[in-house]
């Protein structure tokens, strides 16, 4: 099958969207189909690309004002040229919005079937970073899912946000984690020494420092005795981030073998925004046999099983951060009970598992698609 990806975002940039596009091509690669990525272009250089599984097509874009590590592509003729190009059947897109809404047009031009897929709670960004349109946020996303053949969502609490504004034929479709990169073997004693040296209880938590992640509810944890909390990524809260956290381990970006290596050293890990469709990190740490506290709010809520996995939490609230840190410190064997549940929860949760199931929905759509040129 030939598929075209268009995705907002793609490494070397490191966040969700581009982690599951890159992941996506990798899997449609390794299943022998012929997957051909289009996104914005970065300010990498044309080597960027090296690695990628398949050849990908980079559009001109600017970086967001504000929050230079988001690009947002410019108006290209090359979208539409990449898919006759590539002569796709199924036009896949990432995190449709700007690029993805060209995408989308462009396949509907062609007579091509799309398959969006929803992974940013835009509405709950623009109430976050702006502190109003919301309704315009889901009017967009509406606007550009509605012309879909199919939209998944990653998890059962974006499906029904998807479904409660009015998006039509919504699927479930979830992410995998990589169980052989991200295990619990990989805990490392002098990482451990090197980040507590005074033997402290390791708090982690890893992902993009942007305000909408409340990095800052980790305050009260910071706080607690005996704790050491270790921060994991960058963003354009870092400054802030580190003046509420003075007591914490800022590490900065990190990635691959490194990243695997500091999950698995880690004695529970902390997710503290409530705006995830999804939550990826949340999944590498319970790879990694550690304990994941985390809000409950979207997609945790598939993810963490309370008294079991790990502990859900109100959305936004310091002081249950701090209370749920401070009974697991307490007790160490019903720490070691949640990561072993927690990795047997993900263990059947593969990229490979979830890339077969991707492909079975673009085959629905492809029928669907042919069943209504017969009809007609």
């Amino acid at each position: 099958m030939r598929v075209v990806i268009v995705t907002e975002s793609f490494p070397p940039d490191v966040n969700g969207v581009a982690h599951c596009a890159l992941q996506t091509a990798r899997q449609l690669a390794c299943l022998g189909h012929q997957p051909l990525v289009v996104a914005p272009a970065t300010s990498a250089g044309p080597g960027a690309d090296a690695g990628a599984p398949c050849p990908v097509v980079r559009v001109p874009s600017l970086p967001l004002p504000g929050y230079p590590q988001v690009r947002v592509a410019l108006p290209s003729r090359r979208v539409a040229a990449a898919l006759v190009g590539h002569r796709a059947q199924v036009v896949h897109l990432a995190s449709p919005f700007v690029l993805g809404a060209r995408g989308m047009a462009a396949a509907g031009r062609l007579g091509i079937p799309a398959v969006a897929v929803y992974q940013t709670d835009l509405g709950g960004y623009a109430r976050t970073y702006v502190g109003r349109g919301e309704a315009t946020a889901w009017r967009r996303i509406r606007g550009v899912h509605a012309a879909a053949d199919r939209t998944l969502a990653p998890s059962t609490a974006a499906l029904r946000d998807l479904e409660a504004h009015g998006v039509p034929r919504v699927r479930w479709w979830p992410r995998g984690v990589d169980t052989v990169r991200f295990r619990p073997a990989l805990r490392d004693a002098a990482l451990r020494r090197a980040l507590a040296p005074d033997g402290e209880l390791i708090v982690g938590y890893v992902g993009r420092l942007a305000p909408e992640k409340r990095v800052e509810l980790l305050a009260g944890a910071c706080a607690l005795e005996g704790v050491r909390v270790v921060v994991v990524g960058d963003g354009p809260s870092e400054g802030a981030v580190r003046a509420a956290l003075p007591g914490a381990t800022v590490l900065g970006r990190r990635t691959g073998p490194e990243l695997a290596r500091i999950f698995a050293s880690l004695d529970l890990f902390v997710h503290t925004g409530p705006l995830e469709t999804f939550c990826q990190t949340v999944q590498e740490a319970m790879a990694s046999g550690v304990p994941v506290i985390a809000p409950a709010a979207g997609g945790p809520l598939d993810l963490v099983v309370p008294g079991r996995t790990g502990v859900l939490v109100p959305p936004d609230d310091a002081a249950a951060v701090r209370d749920a840190v401070w009974a697991l410190a307490a007790d160490p064997g019903l720490r070691a009970a949640y990561g072993a549940a927690g990795r047997a929860a993900v263990a059947g949760r593969t990229w490979e598992a979830v890339g077969e199931q991707l492909v079975g929905h673009y085959e629905e759509v492809l029928a669907a698609r042919t069943r209504t040129v017969v009809a007609a």
